[in-house]
């Protein structure tokens, strides 16, 4: 019965500040979807790096004809003897135990794979002793690309030593970039969410003031008094995670899904509905306790007045 009585007088509240109410609805709903954004922009670094960390190469160019580095002789590429020592390095005991295995590729195959992908037209333009006989690694672990490079390092007949995930680099620290941006655009809306929901619950208070002078009268203690204000901002916050919970899944379940997965082809490892069923009831938790809180912290701050 008295469970009954707490959801009536919170519902009341409901009604009487409905204006508040939708507004809190509304700030929490855009707070949380940044935040689940948020999470599940992390998570997609997480598996586009933990993709290509398991397939991008360490490669290692050889001279061509045309590499004017100190470690290579000017119109000559590099010479058998110097391709074996490269060989010998990577069976070597010192680098063998990180690489997991690497092909060699003469200038010969390089020009042809280069015909392929772009068009026999370059044909016209370069020539097979142009490009570089190239050693492609495949690292064990590619933390350790850096003692490939080192290894390599100003040894005649190796023009230089290239890390894939360099490339990537720069996609990796915009997609953290528009993380920070969206944690902190979450936490200020979620100031506001808190701040919102405490002024909605000192105005409910208000405007039950007498009701409440009663009920202290009649010796209600002070969890009843305070538990449907704290149920009333409870429930708007659960409205809005509810809201916030339909973008996460829509951002996923169309945008990613439905769009992006079939526009963008070299990233083949997408967040997926798995993952925003770990995210919902993250965000769920978010609102529900930041509003239990700020009510709880309102309206007790209100009684003491």
């Amino acid at each position: 019965m008295r469970f009954g009585l707490i959801l009536s007088e919170a519902f009341t509240g409901l009604r009487r500040n409905a204006s508040m109410v939708i507004s809190v609805i509304l700030v929490t709903f855009v707070s949380l979807t940044f935040v689940g954004a948020a999470m599940l922009m992390q998570m997609q670094i997480g598996k586009m790096q933990s993709y290509w960390a398991d397939r991008a190469q360490v490669a290692v160019f050889m001279c061509a004809a045309v590499s004017d580095v100190d470690t290579c002789t000017p119109g000559q590429a590099a010479t058998q003897e110097q391709i074996d020592a490269v060989k010998a390095t990577l069976d070597g005991e010192a680098l063998a135990p990180l690489i997991r295995d690497y092909t060699y590729s003469t200038s010969d195959e390089v020009f042809e794979n280069a015909k392929s992908l772009l068009s026999d037209d370059i044909a016209d333009v370069v020539t097979a002793d142009q490009f570089n006989a190239t050693f492609s690694i495949n690292l064990v672990d590619q933390n350790q690309a850096d003692v490939i490079s080192e290894a390599f390092s100003g040894q005649t007949g190796v023009e230089e030593v290239k890390d894939q995930m360099q490339y990537l680099e720069p996609l990796f620290q915009a997609l953290t970039v528009a993380t920070y941006v969206a944690v902190g655009i979450a936490g200020l809306m979620l100031i506001a969410a808190v701040l919102l929901i405490a002024t909605t619950i000192r105005l409910s208070a208000f405007a039950r003031r007498r009701e409440l002078g009663i009920m202290r009268l009649v010796g209600a203690s002070n969890r009843f008094i305070q538990t449907p204000f704290i149920v009333e901002g409870v429930l708007a916050a659960l409205i809005g995670s509810a809201l916030a919970s339909v973008a996460v899944w829509a951002i996923v379940g169309v945008g990613v899904n439905q769009y992006l997965r079939d526009r963008i082809g070299f990233i083949t490892s997408w967040v997926g509905l798995s993952d925003v069923a770990f995210v919902i009831p993250v965000i769920v938790v978010i609102g529900v306790i930041l509003a239990a809180l700020s009510a709880s912290f309102a309206i007790r701050r209100w009684l003491r007045a």
